[in-house]
């Protein structure tokens, strides 16, 4: 099989509507959460203030399968659903891309049963097991409440898991859309997920790529993703001169007896508060989610 890669500034927009329609200092302001005990926040905690509300999530969904290496799409869309959330980061997303997953496409079957818009960026796109059969993808994906009026498939650096031979080069699955929240105000969301090597040599080149392509657009920004590094992971430093994090005072991985937070929502510190953060309890993934209740101001 041969492995086709997409230039970083083509779209790759999939506006599937519903059946309905429809990254050696601390992070820098981040908001802790007030929880309950079942991991969903009381109160109104962290950063008041006026501005749109917005709750977003960020999720390695591991390709469908649970804490207990089940694929359960139904587990995961009832999990997915009881977050509220307006926009979602998803990882581990398989598009036809094998029996793990049912040869489903996972991106747009959660879209449809969340009634949400989606945007998939495949890091990898293979040619079909039969011919005539829909290209094997596995990457990354947006699900909005808001409209996406735009989508954009970065390249970063990455070092293959289909190459035999893999050295660092560019290559595709650092996903951006641009949504259209209440009264017209365009948020870029992007979505990452950051090299898994215990060496950190991948993921500093994977940071100086983010900080580069998120510098070329103004307004409102929020990262989400699987970062595979706790906060104060040197790697993770350059990410906090203009992120903050939304803290949610919990660790993330793995979802049973969790020990370390790798999965983040994080925000540009001038355009948007962070209210509150949580993470969910769950085991309809091998992560929990981070859940935050944003501020945007324009």
């Amino acid at each position: 099989m041969s492995l086709r890669r997409r230039s970083s500034r083509v779209p790759q927009l999939l506006l599937a509507a519903s059946l309905l329609g429809a990254l050696l200092a601390p992070p820098a302001a981040a908001a802790s959460a007030h929880r309950s005990p079942s991991g969903e926040p009381g109160g109104n905690g962290g950063t008041g203030g006026r501005g749109l509300p917005l709750r977003v999530a960020t999720y390695n969904i591991h390709a469908g399968a649970g804490m207990d290496g089940v694929f359960d799409l139904d587990r995961q869309t009832a999990e997915l659903r009881s977050l509220k959330a307006d926009v979602i980061g998803l990882q581990e997303v398989d598009r036809h891309w094998g029996s793990r997953s049912a040869w489903r496409d996972l991106a747009g079957e959660l879209a449809r049963r969340l009634r949400m818009h989606v945007s998939f960026a495949p890091i990898y796109s293979l040619d079909p097991a039969e011919p005539g059969g829909p290209r094997a993808e596995y990457g990354v994906a947006v699900l909005s409440r808001h409209r996406i009026v735009s989508a954009e498939n970065h390249e970063i650096t990455r070092l293959s898991t289909q190459d035999p031979n893999p050295v660092p080069a560019p290559a595709p699955g650092f996903g951006e859309v641009v949504v259209r929240v209440r009264g017209g105000l365009p948020v870029h969301v992007y979505v990452t997920h950051l090299d898994y090597r215990p060496d950190p040599a991948v993921r500093v080149a994977q940071v100086a790529d983010t900080r580069r392509i998120m510098a070329e657009d103004q307004g409102p920004k929020i990262l989400l993703g699987d970062f595979n590094a706790e906060p104060a992971a040197p790697e993770l430093a350059p990410l906090w001169r203009e992120l903050a994090d939304a803290d949610p005072g919990a660790p993330t991985f793995p979802a049973q007896d969790p020990v370390k937070r790798i999965d983040f929502v994080t925000v540009s510190k001038n355009r948007i508060g962070v209210r509150r953060a949580w993470v969910p309890q769950s085991l309809a993934s091998d992560h929990r989610a981070v859940v935050a209740d944003l501020l945007l101001r324009g």
